[in-house]
């Protein structure tokens, strides 16, 4: 069953229950995010780029050589066998609060970390342009369903940059330099 491999993901505590610490705000798992997702980017011979200012949509840019990929990052925990993230965007603006989706003249995907599995995943903005939420199953689904399911494994950063993305073939895997891949 195809479920049954993504439940071996080795799963740790969180980092503020292993240390003791107060749990992070939102503002620092977001940094978080943006951290671990650009060392996974490095570790693959990318370059990362990050804005220099604020107002647009993304919150870094991976160069591969062939394109810019822009990336929308967030955290993303652990829940019910599926690692869950919003996609979307809240901001004051001039006429108000406003609460938005992403489309893909503002990003070309959204990358996510998950503390609880230690792993950084790649989604294309044509997975989730108009969504509010998206989920990636470690585990079969408690009903049953199996249409429309999306694995993690799928998703995990390496795989999907690979997949979906022109990447040069030099481009370093994580295993090229005895490095983990997250």
């Amino acid at each position: 069953m195809r479920g049954s491999a993504h439940s071996s993901i080795a799963r740790r505590s969180s980092p503020a229950s292993v240390r003791g610490i107060a749990p992070l705000s939102t503002s620092q798992k977001g940094a978080a995010a943006e951290a671990e997702i650009a060392a996974a980017a490095i570790r693959l011979g990318l370059i990362v780029l990050r804005p220099i200012t604020e107002g647009r949509r993304y919150d870094l840019a991976l160069d591969t050589g062939e394109e810019i990929i822009r990336l929308q990052c967030k955290w993303a925990p652990l829940r019910g066998g599926a690692i869950g993230m919003r996609c979307d965007t809240s901001r004051h603006t001039p006429r108000g609060y406003r609460r938005t989706t992403y489309s893909r003249c503002e990003i070309d995907a959204v990358a996510a970390y998950s503390a609880d599995t230690d792993r950084c995943y790649l989604i294309p903005i044509c997975e989730v342009e108009g969504r509010w939420e998206l989920r990636l199953r470690l585990e079969p689904a408690r009903n049953g369903q199996i249409r429309g399911v999306r694995w993690a494994s799928d998703y995990e950063f390496e795989c999907s940059l690979h997949r979906n993305w022109r990447t040069p073939r030099e481009l370093r895997t994580a295993s090229d330099h005895g490095l983990a891949e997250r």
